[in-house]
């Protein structure tokens, strides 16, 4: 299918990659510009992002120099314990060498090459570029690879089947009024009715989705809800820390929670957790993160009150029956750097009403 909104671009997915794997210094081996928000939100979280800044002239003549130069002037003013060099719809078009220019700089840094560009129709291909040299390097085990392999054509699935892949036109939306749905979410849970709670966030947005079900459990501490979330510990260095932090700080608030999947999980829980929802019988669902996961089978029937941070996820998330959709804006670059919850808009609306 050939999708006419915006996509997400394999070279950012390598960086949040690289950043997953404790990679402290990224160098982008093209023009100064490529991915740039992308790259100034991820230097929030602690991993700095070079650039090789190729103009015309190393257009044609090459940039090998200009990297082996970068590599350089990154083991020697940052002193990082592990490097990542990303390339660029520049540098594979031009046929740059990466792993040459890594070994012409002379770093003694553990550094991989991962050679990519913006030109695939999924995303996953930088996450996979990246773990393939990640295993190559002895980063990551060949078992953990088969692992993210899998998760990443779950995730894939999903998005085809029920999100923003699933149409080649998808009108961005706001969502509804987060105070209206609110509303209608507390006199549920206030009058006795049976409900559920899931966390089913990808990554670090779970500092945020988390606050959905803190929220809930504040105003309504004794209500008829069980609450689900998805913070095992598997996964790559950052999201094994995230989760470990994220159920420690959601337990201190007085939640507890049942753990159903790990933060990479997210494509691949939908059964599992349809499957509990089943069990449990809910009259309302509140589902934060990426509720489309869930196939609809196993929400059919249920008040569903969902929270996502896409604009393009509204409309499929009606389209399977989902009542209430609110939108988290900007949630991403307010989760990335953050070793802390950080309150929602809607978790502060429902404090506000109560």
């Amino acid at each position: 299918m050939k999708y006419m909104h915006p996509r997400p671009s394999s070279i950012v997915a390598s960086l949040y990659t690289a950043r997953d794997l404790n990679v402290d210094v990224a160098i982008l081996h093209g023009p100064s510009g490529c991915s740039f928000k992308h790259a100034r939100l991820l230097e929030e979280d602690g991993m700095r992002v070079l650039t090789t800044s190729l103009a015309d002239n190393e257009f044609i003549f090459g940039g090998q120099k200009p990297l082996e130069d970068v590599l350089r002037y990154a083991e020697d003013h940052f002193h990082p314990h592990r490097m990542a060099v990303v390339g660029t719809c520049v540098a594979m078009i031009i046929g740059e060498d990466l792993q040459s220019a890594i070994a012409g700089s002379g770093v003694t840094t553990p550094t991989i090459a991962v050679d990519i560009h913006a030109g695939y129709v999924e995303n996953i291909a930088g996450v996979i570029s990246t773990l393939e040299a990640a295993e190559e390097a002895g980063w990551i085990t060949k078992e953990e690879l088969a692992r993210q392999r899998y998760m990443m054509q779950k995730a894939n699935e999903v998005e085809r089947k029920r999100g923003a892949a699933s149409q080649p036109y998808i009108e961005a939306s706001r969502g509804d009024l987060k105070h209206l749905a609110a509303q209608k979410l507390l006199r549920l849970a206030r009058t006795g009715a049976k409900g559920i709670a899931i966390l089913n966030a990808k990554k670090e947005t779970a500092y945020m989705f988390t606050d959905a079900l803190i929220a809930l459990h504040d105003v309504c501490p004794s209500a008829d809800i069980t609450y689900i979330a998805n913070l095992e510990q598997r996964g790559l260095p950052k999201s094994r820390g995230d989760a470990e932090r994220i159920a420690a700080q959601l337990e201190e608030r007085g939640v507890k929670a049942e753990l159903i999947g790990a933060l990479d999980e997210y494509g691949a829980n939908g059964d599992t957790l349809g499957k509990r929802i089943q069990e449990i019988a809910p009259s309302f669902a509140l589902i934060a993160g990426v509720p489309h996961a869930i196939p609809p089978e196993y929400t059919n029937g249920i008040e569903c009150f969902s929270i996502t941070n896409g604009p393009r996820q509204v409309a499929p998330l009606r389209d399977i029956g989902h009542k209430h959709v609110m939108v988290e804006i900007d949630l991403h670059p307010k989760t990335l750097g953050v070793r802390e919850i950080v309150e929602s808009e809607f978790g502060a609306v429902l404090r506000s009403l109560a």
